[in-house]
């Protein structure tokens, strides 16, 4: 019962916090202030009241339209207060009330945050992976998964996707991977260490490639189609943070 009742006060926490990761999702890519001004209608520039602020309710109760000027709300925005809140609970359900969860929670905030910009714009902001980079780095002092890997976890990871860059590069003349997934790979080898970052590299690549094949084979893509990287590192990262050490135990067993 304490874990239900833990996993449910996390969850309505996630749903909080994803309404704080809309407004990164929107503003980080116009580098706008995440403080100033408060919420508002981005069409009529009303200011929203705290009741049209409420995590998915709001969203419900005004039909997905604003109240002055009736522009539409996205649907993203209680979809990603709803998978914060689900992310929140599922972190609580594996980790328990410790100082790692938190630490977890935060990474798993600046997954879905990438996730969705990545998704829509292509970009990976400095301003989320250079300081994740550092922080993982800093928490790795204290917590899972120790200095040694997580320092591994950032040169491996950063390293191994800029040799990929690099080598595509060369032999194709065009760029397969940014920078930007170079330092977002980094970032989760810091905070997950060497190994989990080598599992969300796996994921990563093997969602990508069933996505990119379905998208030929549907005729919605071509074998040249770009498909956004990071979006697919933010899943198995997210993966890899709270299943990934039971994931590679199972893959181990295979091979007594």
């Amino acid at each position: 019962m304490s874990d239900l009742f833990g996993t449910a006060v996390l969850a309505a926490f996630g749903l909080v916090v994803g309404s704080f990761l809309n407004v990164c999702i929107h503003r980080l890519p116009r580098r706008e202030s995440l403080a100033w001004p408060a919420s508002h209608c981005p069409q009529c520039n009303r200011t929203l009241s705290w009741y049209e602020n409420i995590p998915v309710a709001s969203w419900m109760a005004l039909q997905g339209k604003c109240r002055t000027c009736g522009a539409s709300i996205g649907i993203t925005y209680p979809i990603i207060e709803l998978v914060t809140a689900a992310v929140f609970g599922a972190g609580y359900w594996v980790e328990g009330p410790t100082v790692l969860l938190a630490v977890r929670l935060l990474f798993a905030c600046a997954m879905i945050v990438l996730f969705v910009i990545d998704l829509r714009h292509r970009i990976l902001p400095n301003v989320i992976t250079v300081p994740g980079l550092a922080a993982g780095l800093a928490f790795s002092f204290f917590l899972p998964p120790g200095w040694l890997a997580s320092i591994l976890g950032a040169l491996l990871g950063g390293g191994l996707l800029f040799a990929i860059a690099e080598a595509y590069y060369r032999l194709r003349g065009v760029e397969g991977l940014g920078m930007g997934d170079v330092k977002m790979l980094a970032m989760i080898g810091a905070f997950l260490g060497w190994q989990l970052a080598l599992v969300t590299l796996v994921l990563a690549s093997f969602s990508g490639s069933l996505l990119g094949v379905g998208l030929i084979a549907s005729g919605r893509g071509r074998a040249q189609s770009a498909l956004p990287f990071g979006t697919f590192l933010a899943v198995g990262a997210l993966i890899a943070a709270f299943w990934g050490d039971a994931m590679l135990s199972w893959y181990i067993s295979l091979y007594p």
